[in-house]
């Protein structure tokens, strides 16, 4: 229904839509809006999906050590997977308050002289994607966090300790050993995160709305200001199944990786 609307001339609002082919997808493709769109939500996804990475491997492999303690490690678990507990809602409006003007980051940056005067993280167009990309990595690491703990723990001590008596040290235990043990898992996670991050809406609603002047405006965003502002349904149709195909092509990627894990 999606591909019917977006090969009409704006559904809905028309009694009588037109069937204008493809000229709604060349109107998005040129639009230098839509072009923003795609910028803003590669850099958000990419930057996410390796933040993710590197957040939840670093916290999985300090659960996973003997150095700390049981307790200790009980209360990191807690602390680490907190941000999970969260919905996308809450995480937003959590965030807004603390990152504004008045808020207890600038308060905490300002009395430690880190900055002379109040930063707008999500009022200025330098810092705002920046800031919503941060909001969204801090959300989503503990999804790695877990699924690599558990990785790490279904790794066969007899291969550490064959690396030890062949001489390897940490670096190369983890290099050689680690790695290669966890690379279905961490493949997996990144195309699904990918294929997530690429879709997220809330949170970039409930902070920014995709402002200001455009500065955090995501393919989702865009797709639902077309949809439910201007209410030119044909566009965002096409929108949407251009958001479809990208998600599909990840998707198959992610099948096909899928399968040769089975096999």
């Amino acid at each position: 229904m999606v591909f019917y609307y977006s090969l009409m001339n704006n559904v809905i609002m028309n009694k009588n839509p037109v069937f204008v082919g493809i000229a709604n997808y060349i109107e998005i493709i040129t639009d230098s809006v839509f072009l923003q769109a795609i910028s803003n939500t590669l850099y958000f996804t990419v930057m996410s999906v390796i933040f993710h990475l590197i957040l939840g491997l670093t916290f999985a492999m300090l659960l996973n050590t003997r150095v700390i303690g049981p307790v200790t490690r009980s209360l990191f678990r807690v602390v680490y997977i907190m941000p999970w507990v969260f919905t996308a809602t809450i995480i937003a409006i959590l965030w807004r308050l603390m990152l504004n003007p008045n808020g207890i980051i600038n308060y905490l940056l300002v009395w430690s002289g880190l900055v002379a005067d109040k930063v707008e993280w999500l009022s200025s167009r330098q810092l705002a994607l920046h800031a919503v990309t941060f909001i969204n990595i801090w959300a989503g690491y503990p999804f790695y966090m877990v699924s690599l703990l558990a990785g790490l723990q279904g790794i066969p001590n007899e291969l550490y300790e064959a690396g030890t008596i062949d001489g390897a040290n940490r670096r190369q235990l983890f290099r050689f050993i680690t790695i290669p043990q966890l690379k279905p898992i961490i493949i997996s996670l990144a195309m699904l995160d990918f294929i997530w991050t690429m879709q997220q809406f809330t949170l970039i609603w409930m902070t920014t709305g995709g402002g200001p002047i455009r500065a955090t405006e995501m393919l989702s965003t865009f797709t639902y200001k077309l949809a439910f502002t201007t209410y030119e349904f044909s566009l965002a149709s096409a929108s949407a199944f251009v958001i479809l195909v990208l998600s599909m092509i990840v998707a198959l990627f992610y099948v096909r990786h899928q399968r040769a894990s089975d096999e």
